[in-house]
């Protein structure tokens, strides 16, 4: 529904923006998509008209922003680079549309108008079967096919698509495959003259057919992260309306073709990559003067001096971001530093250049203009692996310089007055960010230019040096702008944070020393945002200026301290901090003096409490009592801790995670005179247990309150207790309940409370002999997951009443012998799985709901056996379907041919294995599987056919393993069964992908 106020403000946006914000329609909701990528498809659509020679991205860009100034796009809150339409938005698009944009979503079949034009396809399924592209035939005069796939999966394509649908629309504009698992495109584009947009990004193609040379109209190829593709067609000159390339992340392009000289209108190529020999190729640039935006020249060591002079970067007024690599392999013979130095000379950009990356240069000098004051939009510069400079550009000189980045200078020594400028009355005076990384030789840094002349950056934000383990002395001094400090594997530095008024994020791991030479008075410092310390080799702070600069920080972190033996030793406390970690200190015996109390005039404010690898750590102080705010704590790691906590828990611990402490006996360890245990209210919701093979019990008197108000509990490898709870009943909040490898656990507690909230039990490899009594109570009960637990014997209740009860798994649990009788009145049941149990395990007599969606039984033979004598089509709602087929042996078809056994028309997976006689399937038992996506068959040795062709059109994925008769028939040359599955998206066969097939 379009509100009449929308209808209104659409009737007055002028008729071009119209058809631009209609064709949006194509969109889902929610959609968030960038604005270039709307632009493209404009323009291929032939939206952007303009008498203007150039039309392109800056026409493009004023429609965009037009219609966000209108508030039909808005900036998307998850990603502030994209942007969305509102649903009464997108509504409003669809109804102005009407039948020309339609879009295929989902699993709805739905039938496209004669008069359709732009289509989307949006599914969340991995494999597009035939059957999900069968609108499309009748749409013969479609412009769009673009279909809409989440990135980061692996979508895989039926190869008639490819084949037989794509050179039936010989009318489409825009064509997308991106996020298909194609590794190979059929040589027939020649029928596609109107083709504007090419999008094969994210696909798997190891080359593009001669025929894409054909199209003359094209405008955008994109085939970025098509890490495969080794090369571009060689006839590529011949796309002189190519406005858009787009290869980045193509990593196996080593070279470009010939031809690009031709391509005069292109306006944005994302990368060009000169080969060995192919060094004359990059003056086929000169003729591209219409470039913009990023740019990146790889294979530069390619390239000598004249060659890259003929390049013409000066005069590509549009660059606004410049990548210059050289190949990593700097210690090759071949590569001459003088021929390198001179080809940088000539590759100087146009003086509006805002970004530049020198990446593995191999001279030994840069060129001057790079520290060119003209340059004065220069605002980033990242300079890396140029292992042969012996010193820096003098780059203090660019004066709107924001962001410098300097990585891996193997040779640089020192860094002086040449660095920022020799008589540069103010440099770097823009400078927010900077950054030294994996500099192994750098020994000095000279901030001095004269006897009284010290370096000033008064914007300085983020100072981060890196793997500089030579550098000698302290840092610069005059930093009165920077928050943000990172100092890494410096182990000759010297670090004060005496000079840094404004600091409020400081990591130091692996420095020789730290000092705090301030002498300001207390009120004159600042506090700290996030301040980590690591592997400090001296902290000279008195413990009294640690307590002032560092005691109101929110977030403490503290790694890798080899002699630190109490944190109030070096004035560091429990209070200030909001959150607070501690790990590797493998001298640390307590995180509080032993008279600490909590002053009066203190406020803990620390919720969350981490603490890891801390060996000697035998206690935790008393003060942790006291901390109010403290809802988190985790422990890990603490082989001296016997119990966490003496008679109480911290008063507001709501979660808590003990991991790998291997002489914790007891969670709480009660005192003979403590009375206050049985009164105290403890708010613990989640608790977690991992790797704690001495623990006896939670509390060594057993009081019930540590679990009055636990919803949560996670017991994994603790191997001495018997009983969870033996001296006090089931906690009646406990929601979630999950108990694994406790070999000597027999019972988890007598009886479930009446009034218990239980949702969820999942045991795992126990020595759990039964369930607690009163299963018929649990009336939130949700899901049991019962697995390898030898001992476990069926419940003689019958009683599982909960309306919520929606999955129930049993399996490697031998003595469990019988299912629940009331089985079929659970009409909540979704997922049912019995595996490898007792033999003697038998079907209900009742059989199952026909609520079930997921089905599995496996070497259940008798189950088995009653449940294709009651019928599986009376599971009317059952979408997955696994059988393992053990003592099953004679079962010679699946579905049983004999009694005209037909499966469920609602499923889309079956799972078969382990069925010894199987010889083929009965393929009148599969008629109506319209929504068949799935099909897996393993260790049949027997099989030899498949189904009919037509019962697997909808199946997008097939599994065959340890099948040899069926491996063989169908193989792709002989094979009888090929004809099958040829069309079938995905097939694997032995862990061998056959579909789709990757070309030699």
């Amino acid at each position: 529904m379009c509100f009449p106020a929308l209808r209104l403000s659409y009737h007055y946006v002028p008729p071009h923006l119209k058809r631009c914000f209609a064709y949006c329609s194509i969109f889902p909701k929610d959609y968030a998509f960038e604005e270039e990528e709307i632009i493209l498809l404009w323009r291929a659509e032939g939206f952007l008209q303009s008498k203007a020679k150039n039309q392109g991205k800056g026409l493009g860009n004023q429609y965009f922003q037009d219609l966000v100034s209108r508030s039909f796009f808005q900036r998307s809150s998850k990603d502030k680079s994209r942007f969305v339409m509102h649903d009464l938005m997108n509504d409003l698009a669809q109804l102005v549309a009407g039948e020309i944009c339609c879009r295929l979503e989902g699993e709805k079949h739905q039938k496209f108008s004669h008069r359709s034009r732009h289509s989307t396809f949006v599914s969340d399924d991995w494999n597009h079967s035939v059957k999900k592209f069968e609108a499309f035939y009748q749409m013969t005069s479609l412009r769009t096919f673009l279909p809409l796939l989440h990135q980061g999966d692996r979508f895989y394509l039926t190869s008639v698509v490819l084949e037989d649908l794509l050179p039936r629309l010989s009318y489409v504009r825009v064509l997308s495959l991106s996020g298909y698992e194609i590794y190979d495109l059929p040589d027939r584009f020649e029928n596609l003259k109107h083709l504007r947009y090419l999008n094969f990004s994210r696909t798997r193609i190891k080359c593009l057919p001669d025929s894409l040379c054909t199209l003359y109209h094209l405008e955008t190829l994109i085939l970025r992260d098509c890490s495969k593709l080794k090369n571009l067609p060689s006839n590529i000159g011949n796309l002189v309306n190519l406005y858009f390339l787009d290869i980045r992340g193509a990593g196996s392009i080593k070279r470009m073709p010939s031809g690009f000289d031709q391509l005069t209108k292109l306006q944005t190529l994302s990368n060009f990559v000169i080969g060995e020999g192919d060094g004359h190729l990059i003056r086929e640039l000169k003729n591209l003067s219409n470039l913009r935006g990023n740019f990146c020249l790889f294979g530069l060591e390619n390239v000598k001096g004249q060659d890259a002079r003929e390049a013409k970067l000066n005069e590509k007024l549009g660059i606004d971001g410049l990548e210059l690599q050289w190949g990593t392999d700097l210690e090759n013979s071949t590569r001459k530093e003088e021929v390198e130095e001179r080809a940088l000379d000539f590759l100087r950009p146009q003086k509006k250049l805002e970004q530049l990356i020198i990446e593995n240069y191999g001279g030994v000098k840069f060129s001057s203009w790079i520290a060119d004051s003209s340059f004065k939009n220069l605002s980033s510069l990242k300079l890396r692996n140029c292992k042969n400079c012996k010193s820096l550009p003098s780059v203090g000189r660019l004066p709107l310089l924001k962001d410098l980045s300097i990585i891996g200078f193997d040779q640089v020594q020192k860094i002086g007055v040449e660095f920022f400028g020799e008589n540069q009355l103010n440099p770097f005076a823009s400078l927010e960010i900077l950054s030294f990384e994996n500099l192994p030789n750098w020994k000095e840094w000279d901030t001095c230019e004269g006897e009284e002349k010290v370096l000033k950056l008064p914007s300085l934000r983020e100072l981060s040096i890196k793997t500089c383990p030579q550098l000698l002395g302290r840092l610069p001094t005059h930093l009165p702008s920077l928050q943000k400090l990172k100092i890494h594997s410096c182990t000759s530095l010297v670090v004060s944070i005496s000079s840094f008024p404004s600091l409020c994020k400081f990591s130091i791991r692996g420095c020789t020393e730290l000092v705090d030479d301030c002498s300001s008075p207390t009120e004159e410092v600042s506090s700290f945002q996030t301040l980590s310390l690591s592997n400090i080799s001296k902290f000279n702070i008195p413990a009294d200026r640690t307590m002032l600069r560092f005691g109101n920080s929110e977030h403490l972190e503290i790694d890798g301290w080899e002699e630190l033996v109490s944190l109030s030793q070096h004035g560091f406390s429990l209070v200030g901090h909001h959150f607070i970690t501690v790990w590797r200190c493998p001298q640390l015996q307590s995180l509080e003096a032993e008279e600490a109390e909590l002053q009066p005039d203190k406020i803990s404010r620390v919720e969350s409490l981490k603490i890891a690898s801390c060996d000697r750590l035998n206690r935790l102080p008393q003060v942790l009592h006291e901390l109010t705010f403290l809802t988190v704590m985790e422990i890990q790691g603490c082989r001296g801790l016997v119990s966490f906590a003496e008679n109480n828990l911290p008063p507001n611990l709501k979660k808590l995670r003990i991991t790998n402490c291997e002489n914790l006996e007891y969670l709480v360890d009660e005192k003979e005179d403590n009375k206050s245990m049985s009164s105290t209210l403890c708010l613990l919701e989640d608790l977690e247990i991992f790797e704690c093979p001495s623990l006896m019990s939670l509390s060594s008197k057993g009081h019930k309150n540590i679990c009055n108000q636990l919803q949560r509990l996670k017991f994994f490898g603790c191997s001495k207790p018997s009983c969870l709870f033996s001296n006090t009943k089931f906690p009646i909040m406990l929601k979630h309940l999950r108990i694994e490898i406790c070999p000597e656990l027999e019972y988890i507690a007598q009886e479930f409370e009446e009034t218990a909230c239980l949702e969820s039990i999942k045991i795992f490899q126990c020595g759990i002999k039964s369930l607690p009594r009163g299963l018929d109570k649990l009336i939130h009960l949700q899901e049991i997951c019962l697995f390898s637990c030898s001992n476990l014997v069926s419940s003689e209740e019958s009683g599982l009443l909960s309306t919520s009860f929606r999955v129930f798994k049993v399996g490697g649990c031998g003595k469990f012998g019988a299912l629940p009788k009331c089985m079929a009145s659970i009409t909540s049941l979704r997922q049912l799985s019995v595996s490898n149990c007792s033999a003697d395990i038998s079907f209900p007599s009742e059989g199952f709901p026909a609520t079930l969606t997921s089905l599995e039984i496996s070497n259940a033979p008798k189950i088995y056996r009653s449940l294709v004598e009651w019928g599986l089509n009376g599971l009317t709602s059952l979408q997955e379907l696994t059988i393992a087929g053990g003592g099953c042996s004679n079962v010679v078809s699946f579905p049983e041919e004999g009694i005209g056994m037909i499966l469920p028309p609602s499923l889309t997976l079956i799972f078969l294995s382990e069925f010894e006689n199987l010889e083929f399937m009965f393929s009148e038992g599969f008629q109506d599987l319209a929504a068949f996506r799935e099909f897996v068959i393993i260790n049949c040795p027997k099989l030899k056919s498949l189904p009919e062709k037509d019962m697997l059109l909808s199946l997008g994925r097939l599994l065959i393993c340890r099948c040899p008769l069926l491996k063989e028939e169908c193989s792709s040359d002989k094979g009888r069964e090929w004809f099958k599955i040829s069309h079938i998206p995905s097939v694997k066969i032995d862990a061998k992908i056959v579909i789709p097939r990757e070309s030699d």
